[in-house]
């Protein structure tokens, strides 16, 4: 006597495709897959790790040189006393000679009107062009300056 198994019918895909799985959606889940774990990495890679560019750390403070006061014309018969200090970088090891700091301030200083320096505003703005002139100078040796005196007549 024979026996017949019993099977259960293909689904509806499988028949139409002699049995075979559908390879289109698998390749769609993979190519997705990879794209995300791509988009990932470059995520990371850009927020993490500042996206390949390598900061300066800031330098180090050093010693202060404060510079003698000097006294330089202004426009109009005014006059300015101005005493410096530079804040050097702590891999000078010795004290910066400021004879180029008192030239740049005298030369940026001379002739302007004593109402061009009298805010703060102006002050401030007057100290950030002279550092930048003074750091460019001192090649990097001069981090800072400082008013020690700033006085008018």
């Amino acid at each position: 006597m024979a026996t017949a198994k019993l099977q259960a019918a293909p689904k509806a895909e499988e028949a139409k495709d002699g049995g075979k799985k559908p390879k289109k959606k698998l390749i769609v889940i993979a190519g997705g897959a990879l794209l995300l774990v791509v988009a990932a990495a470059a995520a990371y890679f850009l927020l993490f790790s500042g996206g390949g560019a390598e900061e300066e750390p800031a330098p180090e403070p050093g010693a202060v040189a404060a510079l003698d006061a000097v006294t330089i014309n202004l426009a109009d018969g005014h006059f300015l006393k101005l005493g410096l200090a530079l804040q050097a970088t702590a891999e000078v090891a010795e004290a910066p000679d400021g004879s180029k700091a008192l030239d740049l301030a005298i030369d940026q200083f001379s002739n302007r009107p004593m109402d061009e320096l009298s805010s703060g505003k102006a002050r401030n703005l007057a100290k950030q062009e002279l550092l930048k002139k003074i750091e460019e100078a001192y090649e990097g040796e001069i981090m800072d300056i400082y008013f020690r005196e700033f006085v008018m007549q």
